[in-house]
């Protein structure tokens, strides 16, 4: 065969095997990525209590499997028809079963709570909530629940009486649920103590928040329904903390100690049931005091540690004890520039610093029987990695992932077995299991449910920021049918802000399968993590403090510099698209950077963060008063004179997050300037829009940039 006939030859089978991959639908790039795209897991799994085997479920959630990790041997514990028949529920999946001990579980149908025995395969009837009960949480025993209705908080006791810890006419004082919009870690309100003696809650008065009114369409005529949204620099909700005896039937109150509008976070108990510990924090989050007070009387007992700063602390982790039988504590602290973790006495005494790596430990996931080994996730020196280590109490680290990646670990409750599940860049998921040698067993491989279709790639690399010191991660999608010869339009996707990483080393490198799909259409997909996004320590974050959207757009005009450098860009046809503070970016990016790009779509945008929420918004601004100079130069507002580009913006009109003031106020700027801009609601949807109508939410975004950029 020559090789004109051979060339031919290849060219052909290429073309055929191109033309049989199926292509991925926009809709299906949208709503299967976590579905039909999924890799395979051990779905659900959980350590079955003070034993070395496991539990994952199969079949959709209808099956419990069982293995040891001794040998890993799977069979099947229960199926959820025999658990059904045996109860008399109708249970459609086993989601959200917790063990009670080894034997037991719990599991809940519309608000009734069983126990279920495997050894004897039969079940009892626990608990029953009210209908309207919520934020539920059983104690250690699973006998005992605290759960909230409207505002109160209530529990049901051992005798299976229901019990009014509150009972508050004033809606606006709101018990047992978060407070501070979420923020400092806070993600629940009630906390029971280790024996079950007491129940510490958090309570918010309202009261002088102002009310935000969101427009309910679904009754007729519309009706107005308030919430508290607290504005930057105006009246913020007054936090305190309630103590619940449970023999004593009596409740003690913690106020902050400095001004009623300080936050008081990260509450924990000790061990032994004596004290509770609480962050407070100024609400200029600058200066931060780590207080122990009685857990009887509510008296304030000692401040253990202080911490200020002149952008902000921020507290996100409780005090974690590794031993049940010691009141010694580890705290998560960013004071060195990263966060590191730091070994206390309840007593005030500093034991020791446990790490001091040059990148940020994330999240405790257990120890050892005795506490004297602490498991923790942390990037590695690759911000775009999340692994496992342990540390122990003398501060000798091990990294336990062998392999870079994104994983996922839960360790067993003796703390001699791993389960570690991780994907990276060329691997869609691996589930090992590890023992106390750090040995470990492949329990499963997932194949590529991507293999058969037409999919793009993607590069993961390195640029210099605006500094031009620090190393930015940028990721690029190019389509599977790339050629290096034709020149292309790139759509670049932001976020920019804090508390987040778009591009992480797994499995689609952090991307959403829609931008693969946008590829597809023949476009470029770019994104750069800007100073100001997450898992690159305090230096790297706190760049942005009192001059939002400054440095991060200094950092996205770096990537569109990078961009302009291929030769296989149209630099004439680059389109932006973000949502929340992307929004921000968008919006600032199309008026503050008006000649770079075509066309943009700004979802859910902060326009001016005088709207926007205390607890967020004074991190990172501080306050009109303090800092109008920095509001004024960062509100899009200011400058929409300079728009030339296309711009869609979009909106769910219920967002109790990004109210929707600020695309109002940015859409009657546009109007006063007589600008032409396009803007796109979502009736009765919140910050994000999802389910089904996310679906129409993308083809709406992509089609609006294709439209429009050609």
């Amino acid at each position: 065969m020559n090789k004109k006939i051979l060339l031919l030859f290849l060219f052909i089978c290429s073309s055929l095997t191109f033309a049989q991959l199926k292509k991925i639908s926009l809709s299906d790039a949208v709503l299967q990525q976590n579905k039909l795209f999924k890799a395979d897991r051990l779905t659900g799994f959980q350590w079955i209590p003070n034993t070395s085997n496991y539990v994952y479920y199969t079949e959709n959630w209808t099956k419990i499997v069982t293995a040891s990790s001794k040998n890993a041997t799977v069979k099947e514990l229960i199926s959820l028809s025999d658990l059904n028949m045996s109860l008399g529920t109708k249970l459609k999946s086993f989601f959200g079963l917790e063990w009670i001990d080894a034997s037991n579980f719990l599991i809940a149908d519309q608000g009734k709570y069983y126990s279920f025995s495997i050894v004897s395969k039969t079940g009892k009837l626990m608990n029953e909530l009210p209908e309207n009960a919520e934020n539920q949480l059983f104690d250690s025993s699973k006998f005992q629940v605290a759960f909230t209705e409207k505002n109160n908080l209530y529990f049901i006791n051992k005798n299976k009486e229901k019990v009014a810890i509150t009972s508050e006419t004033n809606e606006a004082i709101v018990s047992g649920q978060f407070f501070a919009r979420n923020e400092f870690g806070i993600d629940k309100g009630i906390f029971w103590s280790p024996k079950s003696s007491f129940i510490a809650f958090y309570q918010k008065d309202q009261t002088e928040v102002a009310d935000y009114p969101i427009l309910d369409i679904n009754e007729t005529p519309g009706k107005l329904v308030s919430i508290k949204y607290p504005m930057i620099g105006q009246k913020s909700e007054k936090p305190r903390v309630g103590i619940y005896n449970i023999e004593t039937k009596q409740t003690v109150f913690i106020k902050p100690r400095n001004n009623a509008d300080d936050y008081m976070t990260n509450l924990s108990w000790s061990p032994d049931e004596k004290y509770i510990l609480l962050a407070e924090l100024n609400r200029g989050q600058n200066d931060m005091c780590l207080n122990v007070y009685d857990a009887v009387t509510g008296k304030f007992v000692r401040t253990i540690l202080n911490e200020t700063n002149d952008a902000w602390v921020e507290p996100e982790h409780d005090a974690y004890f590794p031993s049940s039988k010691s009141n010694n504590f580890i705290w998560f602290s960013e004071k060195d520039g990263f966060q590191n973790l730091y070994y206390y006495s309840i007593e005030g005494k500093f034991i020791k610093q446990l790490t001091a790596n040059k990148f940020p430990a994330r999240e405790i996931l257990g120890t050892n029987t005795s506490g004297t080994e602490i498991y923790f996730k942390a990037t590695g020196e690759n911000g775009t990695n999340m692994l496992v280590y342990k540390v122990d109490l003398n501060g000798k680290q091990t990294l336990i992932t062998k392999d870079l990646g994104t994983h996922s670990v839960s360790i067993s409750s003796d703390g001699n077995w791993i389960l570690d599940e991780y994907s990276n860049h060329d691997t869609p998921s691996k589930s090992l299991l590890y023992d106390k040698n750090l040995k470990s067993k492949l329990l499963l491989e997932s194949k590529n449910k991507y293999e058969g279709y037409q999919l793009g790639t993607a590069t993961v690399k390195t640029i210099k920021s605006a500094d031009g010191i620090t190393d930015l991660f940028t990721r690029l999608i190019k389509p599977s049918n790339f050629d290096e010869t034709k020149k292309y339009a790139v759509l670049v996707y932001v976020y920019g802000g804090p508390h987040a990483q778009m591009i992480t080393n797994s499995y689609l490198d952090g991307a959403n399968l829609w931008m693969y799909w946008m590829a597809e259409q023949g476009y470029l997909v770019f994104t750069v993590d800007n100073r100001g996004s997450d898992n690159r320590g305090f230096a790297f974050e706190s760049v942005i403090h009192g001059r939002l959207g400054v440095n991060e757009m200094e950092d996205q005009m770096k990537g569109v510099e990078y961009l302009k450098s291929l030769p296989y860009v149209d630099s004439n046809r680059l389109a932006v698209h973000g949502w929340s503070f992307g929004g921000f970016m968008t919006t600032s990016l199309m008026l503050r950077k008006p000649d770079v790009f075509k066309v943009g779509v700004a979802g859910g945008p902060v326009t001016d963060w005088k709207y926007y929420e205390i607890m967020y918004g004074e991190r990172y601004m501080d306050t009109p008063t303090e800092n109008q100079k920095g509001f004024d130069e960062a509100s899009s507002l200011n400058y929409v004179k300079n728009l030339q580009g296309k711009l869609l913006l979009i909106h769910g009109t219920s967002d109790d997050v990004v109210v929707m003031q600020n695309n109002f106020a940015l859409i009657k700027k546009f109007v006063e300037a007589e600008k032409q801009v396009d803007f796109f609601a979502y009736p009765m949807h919140k910050h994000n829009v999802l389910g089904k109508d996310r679906v129409h939410l993308m083809t709406k975004v992509l089609n609006y940039v294709i439209d429009n950029n050609k």
